[in-house]
């Protein structure tokens, strides 16, 4: 009978449905290509392109997308063994910069840091040292709210990090980065918060007098259609 282990192995090798004897491209999840357009994911993961939220437009449009995939085997009754609970895909101006892998719990339960490294360095090869320092940023908020580092594949472009986080019972995340988009998105992100608050008084402004706007509008509605029929 197969073990957690095994079935996790080789749900992890379904990451390879495109990948060669050399093994997966840093630059892939799956059949996921970093610097895809949001039609092209879109059109792989079979949703609306439509359902891609809008983060920032300013200065540039940084936008996600959420895929859960399906639990059952396609074309059959059968539970899929499927490990992935759901993925975010993060864009840079219409390029995939990020994804982010969520490994449901009851299909990982009982799986150690080992055993998940063992599953995805079958796909992406050998894991770089512990010490090696893959460049000199500081954490984002999403990778410190992912837990701790267990592991990390790449090169000078891509980035390829497991994360095991024990916050809601033992969970894995696995972030596949595309660095110079991912540097461009983090600018972005940073310059687009500076010009909110820029903007927000101008914002709270423009949203009173809009209140105040509609107010009046209402009140002469309301004046004119009780006005015709008051009896003293």
């Amino acid at each position: 009978m197969i073990n957690a282990r095994t079935l996790a192995i080789v749900a992890c090798g379904i990451l390879g449905l495109s990948r060669g004897i050399e093994g997966q491209s840093f630059s892939h999840y799956r059949n996921f290509a970093l610097g895809s357009d949001v039609a092209s994911v879109a059109a792989l993961a079979s949703v609306n392109p439509a359902e891609a939220k809008t983060i920032h437009q300013r200065p540039a449009v940084l936008q996600d997308l959420q895929w859960r995939p399906s639990r059952w085997v396609a074309g059959s009754t059968a539970s899929s063994v499927d490990p992935v609970e759901q993925i975010l895909f993060s864009f840079y101006n219409d390029q995939l910069f990020r994804v982010v892998v969520d490994y449901g719990h009851e299909r990982t339960q009982g799986m150690t840091d080992a055993d998940m490294i063992e599953g995805i360095s079958s796909i992406y090869g050998a894991t770089l040292p512990r010490s090696t320092r893959v460049d000199g940023r500081a954490a984002s908020q999403l990778e410190t709210e992912s837990g701790s580092s267990v592991a990390r594949w790449g090169d000078s472009d891509h980035r390829v990090v497991l994360y095991h986080s024990s916050s809601y019972g033992a969970t894995y995340r696995l972030i596949v980065t595309d660095a110079r988009l991912d540097d461009l998105a983090r600018k972005a992100e940073a310059q687009a918060g500076r010009l909110d608050d820029q903007e927000a008084p101008a914002r709270e402004i423009a949203r009173q007098k809009t209140e105040r706007d509609d107010a009046r509008v209402a009140a002469a509605k309301a004046r004119e259609a009780n006005k015709g029929v008051f009896r003293p």
